[in-house]
């Protein structure tokens, strides 16, 4: 729902600065045409992302491209945790809770703590529900103790004092809550601030490039032809090895690459709900709804997110969607722990679904364990699906080894192994989001009106140290400095920064991607005319 309040007059400044942006999009093209690659990479959701990263890393001439945006589907699409995954204990997998544990803390604490921050989980036991306060204790205990303790010992709370925290927590019939902890992020500027890592390595990155075909050499995948969806020009890409990283649609590329290629994998539909709060909520719920399935209500982004469904996928990827059998869904499964009050749908404000891309094969898709795909086809392109957002550093990581390994040395050797890499080398904009968000506020400009602090703590949390570059933008043309919508901390700057660093070239890429207007319901038409219009200045 969009607030009655008038919006602010829509910036007519935001030209592209002198120095520092991105290439546009014909440099860019023309720079793919003639270059020659070591590796292509098709698809820009974060496996592709960060294989590419560290394959620059490496010091390979890597190319990566998208018919879409960077993050655009299924990356931007999940829960937004980064976490070892608790119900995964059960099925006795210690070895990869610890795993995930120590991805999740890299990230969280070296890699990107500019971009992820720490989350409490009340995990709620009712009477009657599929796991008693022991068991559950217990879990909590063994699942803090494989993350060494890092975020303290979990252990069980009182119902009294677990709805201090969480005023909208239904207290009928609770028993007792078994606390723990792991972290949060912003999926979509997690994987953007990978693709800029991408790109400071060495990379180049094209959006809205779609695959029409493959380029073969005497049988071998050897790049692919492509038509820019923004201009319409169509241009191809040389590669020694091309990768198919493309989520949802691996199987569609594969069987550009060998028309008779069996699937290799079977999606599942993953909803969530974003509402307004009607209370402070200090920490997240997850309510186990029977054995193997939990729902979350987490406060993120001053909302709360909903979530999630798991249901087997058998439609075009490109027109997943919710309904309202997943609305009703995820309502009802919510309300097993939160009050009527906090679900009613005039508090929604946006609806989102992705597809986890699974191993092939029968079963319940919450069962399926969610690891990598791996396959290599008849002329030599590498498909790679499916795997945890909290290991996408391991999976690139694994990824490498696996190209680097490859029989016959395509990418030859003059490159860097993985296993030299550095190991926590960290995201650009790396800092504290704390010391930048009080530096913005104590760092005013003069003459000009003092940041607001809740613009501080986005652009702190979101940006890390380059909040400072938007910041010189809103002071340097203070029309940059106003609020694209009142209800929200965005402000024009970041539309400006988006078009000229992050490669938006849409409304959408913007508004749902770049800044959290959307998942707000705060994208009114006015609004979309005017990040077009700036789009359109570059």
């Amino acid at each position: 729902m969009t607030s009655p309040t008038t919006l602010p007059p829509v910036p007519t400044l935001g030209t592209r600065p002198a120095s520092g942006a991105n290439p546009s999009r014909a440099e860019t093209r023309e720079q793919l045409s003639r270059a020659s690659y070591d590796l292509l990479v098709i698809g820009g959701g974060i496996l592709g992302i960060s294989t590419a990263w560290h394959a620059a890393q490496s010091g390979l001439r890597v190319a990566l491209v998208d018919a879409g945006d960077f993050a655009g589907a299924t990356s931007s699409a999940s829960s937004k945790l980064l976490h070892g995954g608790l119900r995964y204990l059960q099925t006795g997998a210690v070895k990869l809770v610890a795993e995930n544990h120590f991805e999740r803390r890299a990230v969280s604490r070296q890699v990107a703590p500019h971009l992820a921050n720490p989350l409490t989980f009340y995990l709620p036991v009712y009477k009657g529900g599929p796991h008693g306060a022991a068991k559950l204790g217990a879990g909590v205990f063994a699942y803090s103790a494989l993350s060494a303790f890092g975020d303290g010992v979990g252990h069980l709370l009182s119902p009294s004092r677990a709805a201090r925290d969480v005023p909208e927590l239904r207290t009928e019939n609770l028993k007792a809550v078994a606390v723990y902890g792991d972290d949060q992020m912003n999926d979509a500027r997690m994987a953007l601030m990978t693709v800029r890592a991408a790109v400071d390595s060495g990379a180049v990155v094209l959006n809205h490039a779609e695959v029409t075909g493959l380029r073969f050499t005497r049988g071998r995948v050897t790049g692919a032809e492509l038509r820019d969806r923004v201009s319409g020009e169509e241009f191809g890409v040389n590669a020694r090895l091309v990768l198919n990283a493309t989520g949802p649609w691996v199987d569609h590329l594969r069987r550009l690459e060998d028309p008779n290629a069996a699937p290799s994998i079977r999606l599942s539909k993953g909803a969530h709900l974003v509402l307004k709060r009607t209370a402070p909520w200090k920490a997240a719920l997850a309510t186990p709804i029977d054995k193997y399935r939990i729902t979350f209500a987490l406060p993120w982004e001053d909302m709360l997110l909903l979530g999630t469904t798991d249901e087997e996928y058998e439609g075009d990827p490109g027109e997943v969607s919710v309904t309202e059998k997943d609305i009703a869904q995820i309502l009802d499964e919510a309300a097993f722990s939160v009050r009527d009050n906090q679900l009613r749908r005039e508090l929604m404000t946006y609806a989102f679904a992705g597809l986890r891309v699974l191993p092939g094969g029968p079963g319940d898709t919450a069962k399926a364990k969610r690891e990598t795909v791996v396959t290599e086809g008849r002329g030599g392109m590498l498909s790679v699906a499916g795997g945890k957002w909290t290991t996408f550093r391991h999976i690139g990581r694994t990824v490498m080894r696996k190209l680097q390994e490859l029989p016959g040395h395509p990418l030859g050797d003059d490159f860097e192994p993985v296993s030299t890499l550095p190991k926590r080398l960290p995201l650009p904009g790396v800092a504290n989001p704390r010391a930048v968000a009080h530096r913005l506020l104590v760092d005013r400009p003069a003459p000009g009106p003092r940041m607001a602090a809740d613009t501080a703590r986005h652009l702190a949390t979101h940006y890390g140290s380059l909040a400072f570059d938007i910041a010189r933008l809103a002071n340097e043309q203070p029309e940059l400095a106003e609020r694209v919508h009142p209800d929200a901390p965005e402000i024009w700057a970041q539309v400006v920064w988006a078009r000229d660093h992050e490669w938006a070239e849409t409304p959408d890429d913007v508004l749902r991607r770049r800044t959290t207007l959307t998942i707000r319901g705060l994208a009114t038409d006015e609004i979309r005319a005017g990040v077009r219009g700036l789009l359109d200045q570059r």
